[in-house]
């Protein structure tokens, strides 16, 4: 079979283009990362699980990735737009912590997310305080040019780049940008560069610059960064939907700026060829909110017992351009889902004469080409196909499952395909075990010692018809909060 070209919708242009790297071979990637300034919550992760799939794609295909997420941990204020308090120094005098102690803390965390996810590690983290000298380098070129200095810091003025906010098709159909003049700035959209610490006060972030003592502005962190890692231009930008509309077309600005770059006609003068993002998740009891307090965070779905792949196989239920509604029925549903997939490879599995061994560089599909032949080929090119069309992850899980079905496939070439599309996938499904996915909240009072035990006890009763006391040990798991599930189509016997 013929592998098919990979087509990804370029927001920029708003149209889905076949992909052709920078360099041959290669696919280099820039994901904008969280503000470290309190947890993520599962809305944020969608982006990244997002990005991962991405990512596995590009590696499957057989090109060679350089993945950069980086971490913000200056520089990014309450507004997006360049108002309000900064986020960081915000959440440190609340705490009474210090500010690197608290960027540390919500990395770490994030982090633990990521492996919780399956998202696979990048080439890099960038964390923005390591690149401060190279911000003043990059702010101090296009500074004579492109900025202008006020008493709060120094200011890009957007309308020295040509095509100023075509990412977020901030235009009117006469093609003039929707900017009003505000006091101090000259025009409304213009954005911090470098911001200085106001008189009489003392961040706890703050460098010495040509414009004096502060700290850089958000969006000037992105492109140094990116540049910086991966080149200009390289090849795909990522992020949530959020950024398309403020701190994308600030990033594009500053990349024209820097590379002397023209019309965003030519994509590449953007700083990438390709800008990707994922919508929103939605969740309607307004729970998705940092500021609400008690905020949809992965760890809360653990803690309800959840496993955090099925949050995963969640977002990949809906394509990343739709937005996709959280409820916690939907998530039961994913779960489920995910333990009848788990069960098929289990089954998969157990016809083997002996275990899978993992291709020296990780499944691609050239392996698959090789391995697979006879009923597997349509159905290895139907997934190829699907994710070649703009990551179209729902129609892939549908393939990915009618391989699962399949009864009378070579069971080596079976688990082979199962493997390699897992690969992209990124569920986890060649070492999850069915007792992974029971739902086991963490304010259980009992273990799943004591439960398989009762059960055990429950089971031999029943052998000997002494109803009962089956029915007094089943009365009694239930009073500890433990749904015995007899006759589950699943076979999963009990969950918390």
């Amino acid at each position: 079979m013929t592998a098919t070209s990979l087509k990804l919708f370029n927001s920029l242009t708003r149209k889905v283009e076949s992909f052709h790297p920078v360099h041959h071979g290669e696919a280099r990637v820039y994901t904008c990362g969280p503000t470290v300034y309190n947890y993520p919550h599962i809305g944020n992760m969608r982006a990244y699980v997002f990005a991962d799939l991405l990512g596995r794609t590009l590696s499957w295909k057989g090109y060679r990735l350089t993945h950069v997420i980086n971490i913000t941990d200056v520089g990014h204020l309450t507004d997006d737009g360049d108002g309000g308090e900064d986020k960081m120094e915000k959440m440190a005098a609340q705490r009474a912590q210090s500010i690197w102690d608290i960027a540390k803390h919500y990395t770490q965390a994030y982090w633990e997310d990521v492996k919780a996810l399956n998202i696979r590690q990048p080439a890099h983290w960038s964390i923005a305080t390591d690149y401060i000298d190279d911000m003043l380098e990059f702010a101090k070129s296009i500074a004579d040019n492109h900025c202008y200095e006020l008493d709060s810091g120094l200011y890009f003025d957007v309308s020295t780049v040509a095509d100023y906010g075509r990412l977020a098709r901030a235009v009117t159909e006469e093609g003039e940008g929707r900017i009003d003049s505000v006091e101090g700035k000259r025009n409304a959209a213009d954005f911090a560069i470098w911001r200085k610490t106001p008189a009489g006060e003392k961040r706890q972030m703050e460098w010495d610059s040509p414009w004096g003592k502060g700290a850089p502005g958000w969006h000037l962190e992105c492109s140094v960064m990116s540049g910086k890692l991966l080149g200009f231009p390289f090849d795909i930008h990522t992020g949530g939907i959020d950024h398309r509309e403020i701190h994308h077309p600030n990033e594009i600005a500053q990349n024209q700026a820097f590379c002397g770059c023209g019309s965003l006609s030519d994509v590449s003068n953007s700083g990438a060829n390709i800008w990707m993002h994922n919508n929103f998740l939605v969740e309607r009891s307004g729970k998705m909110s940092k500021s609400a307090g008690e905020f949809l965070r992965l760890q809360l779905l653990i803690d309800k017992g959840y496993h955090p792949l099925a949050y995963r196989l969640m977002c990949l239920q809906a394509h990343y351009r739709s937005e996709l509604e959280f409820s916690w029925d939907g998530l039961e549903a994913a779960l489920t889902r995910l333990k009848r997939i788990v069960m098929a490879v289990g089954t998969a599995r157990a016809r083997l004469d002996e275990p899978l061994e993992e291709p020296k560089g990780g499944w691609t599909l050239d392996d698959a080409h090789g391995e697979v032949g006879g009923a597997l080929l349509p159905m290895l090119a139907r997934f190829d196909e699907a994710m070649s069309d703009d990551l179209n992850s729902p129609q892939a899980l549908t393939v990915f499952e009618d391989v699962l079905a399949l009864k009378k496939a070579d069971p080596v070439h079976k688990m082979q395909l199962i493997a390699c599309m897992d690969a992209v996938l990124g569920l986890g499904v060649l070492t999850l075990e069915r007792a992974d996915l029971r739902i086991r909240p963490k304010a259980a009072d009992i273990s799943e010692q004591e439960i398989e035990a009762a059960l055990e006890r429950r089971k031999a009763a029943r052998a000997e018809k002494d109803f009962a006391t089956s029915d007094a040990l089943r009365d009694e798991l239930t009073a500890r909060g433990v749904e015995v599930m007899d006759g589950d189509p699943l076979g999963w016997e009990w969950k918390l």
